[in-house]
C-alpha cells in the first residue's frame, strides 16, 4: 500500500494483512487486519509504531515515499511493544539510527526484554504529562496501562487534534479504505465489539478509568488513530468510538442468551434446542452455538453481548468434553461481568458434567439459575419439559435483571 496523508504532513505508513485469520494465536480475524504505523514530518521526522516484521519492506517503501524518496527518521515513538506493532523496531533503529526513541515507563521494561541488543539505544522514558517539541508541533504522552498491555500509551498532537491510540479503538479489518466513514458502519461496529470482547474485555475497569482521565484532560481530538483497522476522523466518529468503549466496559445486560454446547450422540444437542424454545417463549433472543462449529472467539463475541450463558456437555471421563473446557477456560480469562448462568448435559454412567459446568460458571461470578438439567443417555419428554422450563427460568431472570438495570 502507498502512504496515505491523513492530515497535512502526517501519513499512514502501515501494512494491510489480507491473509490474517489467526490473530495472536487465540482469536479469529476472518476479514484480515492492518498494522497501522504513522509518520509525522516536521523539523523532526517521527515514526509512530512499526508493523509486523513480515511487512518490513512495505513499511520501508511507504516511509521512503512519505519522505519524498529520501527516508529519514529522527525520532521514534513506541506506543506498544507487541510484535505486530514493534516487530521492525530493531531494523529501523539499525538502519536510521534515530536520535531518540520514546517509550512509556512500562514500555522501557518491555523493550529491554524483547530486544536484548537495546542497551545502547537512545531511549527516553515519557510518563503521562511528558511532551516533546518536533518543530511546529508538540507530542504529548498519556499512559494507558492495560489497554491492553502494561506498556500501552497514547501520543497526542494538539496542533493537529490527532491522537495515536495504540490498540485501543481498533478492529481487525483488512481494507483499501483507511477511514471509518468510508466503510459499512454496521460491519465496523461489530468488528469493534469483537475486538473488545476478545482482547480488551478483562481490562474494562481500566477502560472506564482511562476514559474518565482522558475526559478530564479536555483534549481536543478530531482524529483517533488505532494500530489496527480504520481511523476515526471527525468529532462525531471520535465520540462514537469513545462512547462505544464506555458502553462495552459497562457490560450492561441485554435481552439475549447464548447456549453453548458440545454433544456425542446428539442428546445434549437436543436438550439445547429445548432450552432455546423455553427462552424464546419468554421473548428472549437466543444464539445456539455448537463448539464443534464455532471458534471460542466467536462464542465470546456472542457471550459479550448477552445477559445469559447456558452451557451444556455430556460427561466424558468423569469430566466435560475438551472443546467445552476450552471455551470455558477462554471465557474465564476474559472475565465477563453481569451474566446469568445455567448448566445442562447428558451422561452414560457417572454424570459429573452439570456439576463441573456449574462450578465453572459460578466461578466467573455468574448468577446461577437452578436446577441444572441432566439426563442419562437419551432425553425423553419429561427431560425436554425440564429443559424448556430451564429456558423459561433463565428468560425470567433476564427480564428481572433488565428491569433492575
Amino acid at each position: 500500500m502507498k502512504p496515505v496523508e491523513i492530515k497535512k504532513d502526517i501519513f499512514w505508513v502501515g501494512a494491510v494483512d489480507w491473509d490474517s485469520r489467526d490473530f495472536h494465536g487465540y482469536s479469529l480475524s476472518p476479514r484480515g487486519t492492518t498494522y497501522n504505523a504513522f509518520l509525522v514530518r516536521d523539523e523532526k521526522t517521527v515514526l509512530i509504531d512499526t508493523v509486523k516484521s513480515d511487512f518490513l519492506s512495505e513499511l520501508m517503501c511507504s516511509v521512503s515515499q512519505a519522505c519524498g524518496g529520501e527516508p529519514c527518521i529522527d525520532y521514534m515513538v513506541v506506543n506498544h511493544l507487541e510484535p505486530d506493532h514493534a516487530g521492525c523496531l530493531d531494523t529501523i533503529v539499525e538502519r536510521f539510527k534515530p536520535e531518540k526513541i520514546f517509550v512509556s515507563p512500562m514500555g522501557e521494561k518491555a523493550l529491554r526484554s524483547f530486544y536484548h541488543n537495546s542497551q545502547d539505544w537512545p531511549l527516553e522514558v515519557v510518563p503521562t504529562g511528558a511532551s516533546i517539541s518536533i518543530g511546529k508541533r508538540t507530542i504529548q504522552f498519556i499512559e494507558t496501562r492495560m489497554l491492553h498491555w502494561p506498556d500501552n500509551m497514547v501520543s497526542y498532537i494538539p496542533e493537529d487534534k490527532i491522537a495515536f491510540c495504540s490498540d485501543a479503538f481498533g478492529q481487525n479489518w483488512a481494507s483499501t479504505e483507511r477511514f471509518a466513514d468510508e466503510v459499512d458502519r454496521g460491519i465496523l461496529t461489530r468488528l469493534l465489539a469483537d475486538y473488545y470482547a476478545n482482547i480488551v474485555l478483562p481490562y474494562s475497569p481500566m477502560v472506564l478509568k482511562t476514559l474518565d482521565a482522558l475526559a478530564g484532560m479536555n483534549l481536543d481530538i478530531d482524529m483517533l488513530c488505532p494500530d489496527h483497522g480504520l481511523i476515526w476522523r471527525g468529532k462525531e466518529d471520535v465520540a462514537f468510538a469513545l462512547d462505544s468503549y464506555r458502553q462495552f466496559a459497562l457490560q450492561k445486560p441485554t435481552n439475549k442468551a447464548v447456549i453453548v454446547y458440545d454433544t456425542m450422540w446428539h442428546s445434549t444437542e437436543k436438550m439445547a434446542r429445548a432450552i432455546c424454545d423455553g427462552l424464546v417463549s419468554e421473548g428472549v433472543s437466543v444464539r445456539v452455538m455448537s463448539v464443534k462449529h464455532n471458534h471460542h472467539s466467536d462464542v465470546m463475541s456472542e457471550v459479550f453481548a448477552a445477559a445469559a450463558v447456558i452451557v451444556g456437555s455430556p460427561t466424558h471421563n468423569n469430566g466435560i468434553l475438551p472443546l467445552v473446557a476450552d471455551v470455558l477456560t477462554y471465557m474465564k480469562g476474559l472475565r465477563p461481568q453481569n451474566k446469568i448462568g445455567a448448566a445442562f448435559g447428558s451422561f452414560g454412567w457417572s454424570g459429573e458434567c452439570v456439576k463441573i459446568l456449574a462450578e465453572h460458571l459460578s466461578g466467573m461470578g455468574m448468577e446461577m439459575v437452578e436446577p441444572a438439567v441432566k439426563v442419562k443417555n437419551r432425553p425423553d419428554h419429561e427431560t425436554f419439559q425440564a429443559c424448556f422450563e430451564l429456558g423459561q427460568k433463565v428468560g425470567q431472570a433476564i427480564k428481572a435483571k433488565l428491569a433492575a438495570a
